[in-house]
């Protein structure tokens, strides 16, 4: 037996990735469709929205603006979350503009040393959120055509992000970043000067770019995956096996698409709400508190760089999913 799981922890990932190479082959033509619709969802809808966002989260990190915010709301953020206040731009930035800026502004902050390793982890765990507007104009108007729904959903998501934050003060509270108190930055940063504005800006388009393709590359990848799924039978059989259990095939497909890929799933979701309305709501909080995997490599690849953990990311979006349908429950 331990020969067995010894060999499986081994040939787990080659076995998977094996499976989706010959899926790929089998079932080319609806992949090929699935990620022409994955590429153009990230041409017409990512890139616009999320691009401008990356440069301007870039530009903003090489002013005083992490620094004014220190000084406003430090008293606030240390008892509360146990960090500095400059970390109030992630937090801030994070709920306005969607996944995953909270992560390239944590990052920002760590490479200029205005945050430590472990602050880092503890704000990884929280500042990555939907943006107001996919939750009020996506799925409050657009899915369930209700915008008492999306406020709902919108305040239980927000709540629930600081419900974590709370909870994530605790996160390795007894350890110390020596290297990072000995070599720790001044967060206030000289004035830019206007013959520096070329070298910044090109800086900042370069490392947008970067970003932004690596989201392209996620989003065609589960989109192709979920269309092996789908074609292959395998939400069918995942489905019915459940449905001997009492679970209704509609949710089980619903929750595995959302915790593979958010936008599917929450459509999904909406797509019930006639049917179960209860269900539908609080499936789709508890989906966009957690994420989803392709949110969460997208997160994973931004993150990597600067050498901070995934597990309080993954910790913190599971806890936020939990906390998210606990609070739309109390306020429906």
């Amino acid at each position: 037996m331990n020969f067995i799981v010894i060999s499986i922890k081994k040939y787990f990932f080659t076995f998977i990735f094996l499976l989706f190479i010959i899926g790929l082959i089998l079932f080319s033509n609806n992949n090929l469709v699935a990620a022409q619709d994955g590429l153009a969802l990230w041409a017409t809808k990512v890139v616009p929205s999320l691009f401008p966002f990356f440069v301007a989260t870039e530009l903003l990190c090489q002013t005083n603006f992490t620094y004014i915010l220190g000084k406003l709301f430090n008293k606030f953020m240390k008892p509360i979350f146990n960090v500095p206040g400059e970390s109030s731009a992630a937090i801030i930035l994070g709920t306005i503009s969607g996944y995953p800026i909270g992560a390239k502004i944590v990052c920002n902050l760590k490479e200029q040393k205005v945050i430590s390793k472990i602050e880092a982890e503890r704000l990884i765990a929280y500042t990555n959120n939907s943006g107001p507007l996919f939750i009020l104009g996506t799925i409050g108007i657009a899915l369930f055509n209700d915008k008492k729904i999306g406020f709902i959903l919108l305040i239980s998501h927000i709540l629930a992000s600081v419900a974590v934050g709370y909870c994530f003060r605790f996160w390795k509270k007894d350890k110390f970043d020596i290297n990072f108190r000995e070599t720790k930055f001044n967060s206030k940063l000289s004035p830019i000067k206007v013959s520096d504005m070329g070298e910044i800006l090109g800086n900042s388009i370069k490392k947008s770019i970067s970003s932004i393709l690596a989201i392209g590359g996620f989003i065609v990848l589960f989109s192709v995956i979920l269309s092996i799924l789908n074609t292959s039978s395998i939400f069918d059989i995942i489905s019915s096996i459940l449905y001997n259990f009492g679970v209704p095939q509609d949710i089980t497909i619903t929750t595995i698409t959302g915790i593979l890929e958010l936008t599917n799933g929450v459509n999904l979701s909406s797509s019930i709400y006639q049917s179960l309305p209860m269900i539908s709501i609080l499936l789709t909080s508890f989906l966009l508190g957690f994420g989803g995997i392709s949110v969460l490599l997208q997160v994973y690849s931004i993150i990597v760089k600067q050498n901070i953990s995934i597990k309080p990311y993954f910790y913190g979006k599971l806890l936020q999913g939990l906390f998210s349908v606990l609070f739309t429950f109390i306020l429906i």
